[in-house]
């Protein structure tokens, strides 16, 4: 008996019901280009502010649905650094970031050049670059190789664990690999954000590396999508939705491996999430355009200090909470005198407010309104 989808003899035969799929993707196609055509209403600057924010938060995320945490400030000065944004530099950053990173710029930016093996094993090398999976070795850089233990995705005490999955034996990966990089280079037949979701199944499905197959079926999904917008700017994360949607993402996914070749479950799904990270999006668009009222603010009488800027663009980007003395002395470097004197100012500019709370415990956040 079948357990798993890839054991059908037609496997790669995947189809869906059209009458289920198409008002879903019709209506989300509706409404991202309802964003982009905002967006681009922006100009430059808040596009670029607006793109570096959804990026960070993919990298952030795609990596925390393995299971692995990033610093997000990290993550935005490793990507502003190679986006040739101001912010670039700021941090130091190890090679866990620098790799992911490297992987989703790659898969966004350069989203028109061929998918070849290289291309995915040198994304694969830059996941794992000291060649472990936590304390375990692992194959980089190339397919599962025949002598690995077979790769399945298992929950539950030892002796009593549940296999969710197995991927193909790795004997099949070379030809598994081939008609998928053939397929995903060629002539589109169907639309590209169905494009998208089917690349995400079909390469989680064909599992070829020893891990970090998740995070590689998500950077190929975005590279779809960008591919769909014609853009090299990212406006919507499917990872930080699919974060926030983790168990449905896997249960979802483990069904549609057990099922038959049918998997219209898997694509409304996909496309369902895709357009609720549409409309989480719309808050992303209020809070680059804040970002832009503060800004326009603090500018209006006087240049802003290096000090000033890190701050406050530490309090816009959404920093936990209040902010007092100490903690403005630890983020802009200099002195608690000095500290005190900039939020004074700030405060007398309506750029910050003191919250109700006094004596040493006094603290302070963004105004609602800053004054003019």
């Amino acid at each position: 008996m079948m357990r798993f989808i890839h054991e059908n003899k037609a496997w790669l035969a995947f189809h869906w019901q059209a009458d289920e799929v198409l008002p879903t993707l019709a209506d989300v196609r509706h409404r991202h280009g309802c964003l982009l055509g905002r967006m681009q209403s922006l100009g430059f600057e808040l596009q670029a502010e607006a793109s570096l924010r959804i990026l960070t938060s993919d990298v952030v995320q795609t990596s925390a649905i393995e299971g692995h945490q990033l610093d997000a400030d990290d993550v935005r000065s490793s990507i502003a650094r190679r986006l040739g944004l101001p912010e670039g530099g700021i941090r130091r950053t190890n090679r866990d970031v620098e790799g992911i990173v490297e992987v989703t710029l790659d898969a966004t930016t350069n989203a028109a050049a061929p998918i070849s093996a290289e291309r995915l094993c040198g994304w694969h090398a830059a996941l794992f670059p000291v060649g472990y999976s936590g304390t375990r070795p692992i194959a980089v850089g190339t397919w599962r190789p025949p002598e690995a233990r077979p790769m399945q995705v298992v929950s539950g005490p030892i002796g009593r664990e549940r296999v969710h999955f197995e991927a193909p034996a790795a004997k099949r990966l070379p030809s598994a690999m081939e008609r998928f990089l053939e397929w995903c280079n060629a002539e589109p037949t169907i639309d590209p954000v169905l494009r998208s979701a089917l690349a995400h199944f079909w390469f989680v499905t064909i599992h070829p590396f020893e891990d970090g197959n998740g995070r590689i079926a998500r950077a190929l999904a975005d590279l779809m999508l960008a591919r769909a917008d014609r853009s090299a700017q990212r406006f919507v994360s499917m990872s930080t939705q699919i974060e926030v949607e983790r168990s449905d993402y896997y249960r979802v996914l483990e069904r549609c491996q057990r099922g038959d070749l049918d998997i219209t479950r898997w694509m409304t799904w996909f496309l369902g999430c895709l357009g609720r990270a549409v409309d989480r999006a719309d808050s992303l668009v209020a809070a680059v355009l804040r970002k832009a009222d503060v800004w326009r603010t603090l500018l209006a009488g006087y240049p802003v200090n290096d000090r000033r800027r890190t701050v406050v663009n530490r309090l816009l980007d959404g920093f936990e909470g209040g902010l007092n003395s100490s903690k403005y002395a630890k983020l802009a470097k200099c002195s608690t005198d000095t500290s005190l004197r900039d939020i004074h100012d700030l405060v007398a500019r309506g750029i910050l407010t003191r919250t109700a709370v006094g004596g040493r415990s006094t603290s302070y956040r963004l105004a609602d309104t800053p004054r003019g």
